[in-house]
């Protein structure tokens, strides 16, 4: 074997070895098959986010689940200061507002979806409504989830119900702000999946 094969032969080994420590580095799994209530299920993660609170959560599930991700968008964006949005999302509430969405999602195609949220005056954020009332979700199971700045899920998960009759809506995640663990979220999704109905 000549000196310049030999070369060819180490430098290929050292870059096979590099992609062996990148691919097997990866903080979260990239299929499903942790979770025995996902083998062979079409998963869906949508979220709002105002903050990037919820985003965060919705991108770890992502991780985890391997699911497609939707972000649902107003297609009048909320302004930047808070104590407008605080207003405005009281008004909403009160009036029982669903806000035009840039997007309204499809969920035709997916087994499990899971619906993320802000906790906006005790309930999820109106962008959040719409998204539940323009789409079908008879006969799928909703896996909820949602941040808060202080208050807890408050109603959120059962006014999610409410709007969701046919569905089966699983037990939900809820954290403060950013305080989400990987390890925590991962246990709630094997948790939750396992449960009979409407555990929320």
């Amino acid at each position: 074997m000549n000196k310049k094969l030999k070369v060819i032969i180490v430098i290929t080994a050292i870059i096979a070895s590099v992609a062996g420590i990148i691919g097997g580095g990866l903080m979260y799994s990239q299929d499903n098959s942790d979770f025995q209530g996902l083998a062979g299920k079409r998963i869906l993660i949508a979220y709002y986010s105002y903050s990037g609170n919820t985003k965060a959560v919705a991108e770890k599930i992502q991780s985890y689940t391997a699911g497609d991700i939707f972000e649902i968008k107003p297609k009048k964006a909320y302004p930047s200061n808070y104590n407008d949005v605080v207003n405005i999302a009281q008004k909403e509430k009160s009036e029982g507002a669903k806000p035009e969405l840039i997007e309204n999602g499809n969920t035709e195609g997916y087994d499990i979806i899971f619906i993320g949220t802000p906790v906006w005056w005790y309930t999820m954020a109106s962008p959040v409504r719409t998204f539940l009332s323009v789409n079908n979700f008879d006969g799928k199971t909703i896996v909820p989830f949602c941040t808060h700045g202080g208050g807890g899920e408050s109603s959120t998960y059962t006014d999610i119900q409410k709007l969701v009759p046919k569905a089966e809506v699983k037990a939900g995640y809820t954290s403060y702000e950013r305080s989400a663990k990987d390890a925590d979220i991962k246990k709630w999704i094997d948790e939750a999946l396992r449960q009979g109905k409407d555990k929320i």
